[in-house]
């Protein structure tokens, strides 16, 4: 493992408790950082402290409730990188066939929470004159998959919202930058069909899913402070996938 410096830096991964966010927990610490795992599963949040070694506290948070992210956020302090990881696929079905309470759910988790966490801690950020800011998209949000259309266009906007943020704050000394990664086989798998499964693998030149260490390394480099000339970017780790 390259290290990637991050040492005396705060972090926060939401979604923290599992998948590409505990890898991720796990690439923090081992660079020297200090982690708080946001999760709305408290039972996992229990388990990630126990592989992580008590090295991260965890809190459970409804990261789509603003008092509830806005009281996390003051718990937490000066917080110098945010890794908005936390995410659900809302199940399998065409666009005419999804329930609307299921479109909207998706779309709180994946882009209104990020704008939320964003909302309560980047002007800490900005005083400080030092933040990065990491957003898990999908390439989803770049293709439009079948079968998904509340989550791509979930992670299409959260694609967008990282463009603008990072324009907004170019002169300010806070990075933003998004991941679109293609599937990894993480529990969210276990929200959706075996046949969208199938199609996710089939569509990966590399034959093979996304292992979670693979996604950790490129988020530490974009939390670094050797990340200093780009923001407002989109980064592939698709297995050849991208196509846009």
């Amino acid at each position: 493992m390259n290290k990637i410096d991050l040492t005396g830096r705060r972090a926060i991964v939401t979604g923290g408790a599992q998948g590409i966010g505990l890898a991720t927990a796990e690439r923090f610490i081992a660079s020297g950082a200090d982690v708080i795992l946001w999760d709305i599963n408290a039972e996992n949040l229990d388990r990630a402290a126990e592989t992580l070694g008590g090295k991260a506290t965890g809190r459970v948070v409804e990261l789509t409730d603003e008092s509830a992210v806005n009281a996390a956020a003051f718990e937490a302090g000066a917080v110098d990188i945010l890794v908005n990881n936390a995410g659900i696929t809302g199940g399998n079905g065409k666009t005419w066939e999804l329930a609307p309470d299921v479109w909207r759910r998706t779309v709180e988790v994946n882009l209104v929470a990020p704008y939320l966490t964003c909302r309560a801690l980047v002007p800490g950020m900005i005083e400080r004159r030092y933040g990065r800011i990491v957003n898990i998209a999908s390439i989803a949000g770049k293709e439009g998959n079948p079968n998904a259309s509340h989550y791509s266009a979930s992670k299409a906007g959260l694609i967008g919202l990282t463009k603008s943020l990072g324009k907004e704050l170019a002169k300010t000394g806070v990075i933003v930058n998004c991941l679109t990664p293609a599937a990894a086989r993480t529990p969210i798998f276990d929200q959706m069909s075996q046949e969208h499964i199938d199609y996710m693998l089939s569509k990966i030149p590399l034959e093979r899913f996304l292992e979670p260490a693979e996604a950790a390394a490129m988020i530490a480099w974009l939390a670094s402070e050797e990340c200093s000339f780009t923001t407002g970017g989109v980064f592939d780790i698709s297995g050849g996938r991208a196509v846009y």
